[in-house]
């Protein structure tokens, strides 16, 4: 495809990686799914796929560029139908809505949780908030190890006391230790503590948005102030979901979704006002949809009605509206990632 075709959103895309330099360690997983010498390990745990969202304080970081130097956010912008469809960008404008990425936690993350809509047009001056799920791709041996949710309801005085204190040990012996394993899934509302173990490989899919209240900041932020973003804690706390979260209401959010169907919906309809994503494989056919593609494995052609695509394990393409429905072929395994369900 030529640049002009892709800048205009009339067909798919393939994108290199894009990992803006993170506090946290990873990467290597992310090199190995592309290829070696196709991505960056020192600091760059994070590949942001068809980014439109830079790092929260930054104008640019975390974009992503397409072939011709042009922001994909500024392509969208001057298409947005083309990109995004009618009653998509009837509904948030310009805006896919959505942010993927790749995400190889080369050590634990520390304990944070982010901000919902609401929180976040009340106090941070963003229409988004930050809802986002994990789709398990790679843990070491018998599982990864995650922390979600306080086991049982804590006051306010309580977590603003740890968060204080820095008090790591609390903190995570508050939340559930959770044991996942390729092909789980995680829904992850706004506001639920958590942390990623290391060694977990994600793709992950949120709302369009660097929000994080970081809990755990001592020994991985620079200073107090990156864990409240500048707003300080006394505000930024009242975010937290200090709920208590047992085996039922866990089962809720952390399912298993492993299925050969061409096509798995893997975050059901409590996601699908935030994002939607499907485990697609040889025989799908997909609807036009804007749409990031991840490919895990295998190799295989997406045929649409403007030509067709090959797509290896490790690529990643976007999608947009008006490449058409399409169909899979061959043997290839891909996270498909949607953006809010809405009606054309």
């Amino acid at each position: 495809m030529n640049s002009a075709d892709a800048a205009t959103g009339r067909g798919p895309v393939w994108l290199p990686a894009n990992q803006p330099t993170q506090f946290y360690a990873g990467g290597g997983a992310i090199e190995a799914l592309r290829g070696t010498g196709k991505a960056r390990t020192e600091f760059g745990p994070e590949d942001w796929v068809a980014s439109t969202t830079p790092r929260y304080g930054k104008q640019t970081d975390g974009m992503t560029k397409l072939a011709d130097g042009q922001w994909l956010r500024d392509a969208v912008r001057a298409h947005p139908e083309n990109w995004l469809g009618r009653a998509h960008s009837d509904r948030f404008g310009a805006d896919p809505a959505v942010l993927v990425k790749l995400l190889d936690a080369g050590q634990r993350l520390p304990v944070h949780c982010h901000p919902s809509d609401a929180f976040a047009q009340a106090h941070m001056g963003s229409h988004f908030g930050k809802t986002e799920a994990w789709i398990i791709v790679g843990t070491p041996g018998e599982g990864g190890s995650v922390h979600i949710g306080f086991q049982e309801d804590l006051s306010s005085t309580t977590v603003a006391d740890w968060v204080a204190e820095q008090d790591t040990a609390a903190m995570l012996s508050a939340l559930n230790p959770v044991t996942v394993r390729p092909g789980d899934t995680v829904f992850v509302p706004a506001g639920l503590p958590h942390a990623i173990g290391a060694g977990v490989f994600i793709v992950e899919l949120q709302q369009p948005t660097d929000l994080s209240v970081t809990l755990e900041w001592k020994d991985f932020l620079d200073s107090e102030a990156g864990g409240h973003l500048g707003f300080g804690y006394d505000v930024v706390l009242d975010c937290v979901d200090r709920s208590g979260w047992d085996a039922d209401r866990l089962r809720s959010i952390v399912r298993h979704a492993e299925d050969a169907s061409p096509v798995t919906d893997l975050l059901g309809p409590d996601a699908a006002g935030f994002f939607r994503a499907q485990r697609i494989r040889g025989g799908a056919t997909l609807d036009a949809s804007f749409s990031i593609l991840v490919a895990l494995e295998g190799s295989g052609t997406l045929r649409t009605e403007h030509g067709e695509v090959a797509v290896n394990k490790g690529d990643t393409y976007v999608f947009p509206y008006a490449a058409g429905p399409s169909a899979v072929d061959g043997d290839l395994v891909a996270i498909r990632c949607l953006p809010p369900e809405v009606s054309q």
